[in-house]
């Protein structure tokens, strides 16, 4: 086998650099991100309650229609 080259220290201070900049970017954008993830989950949470109950009075509505004397 062939023995492993020597990597530049200026090479493997770029790629340590470049990944610990990635960290630190990812956590601060998953910071900002979350609030607004969290938000938009409470909204949609709220309009399916408002869209169940609209469906749910529109089912009822539609029943009663059915149930009539004159069929």
């Amino acid at each position: 086998m062939v023995p492993p080259v020597q990597v530049s220290p200026l090479i493997k201070t770029a790629r340590w650099s470049a990944l610990l900049i990635g960290i630190v970017y990812g956590k601060k954008r998953y910071d900002y991100l979350k609030p607004i993830a969290a938000e938009e989950r409470r909204i949609e949470e709220e309009e399916k309650k408002v869209r169940e109950e609209q469906e749910r009075i529109a089912k009822q509505l539609a029943e009663a229609n059915e149930d009539t004397i004159l069929k």
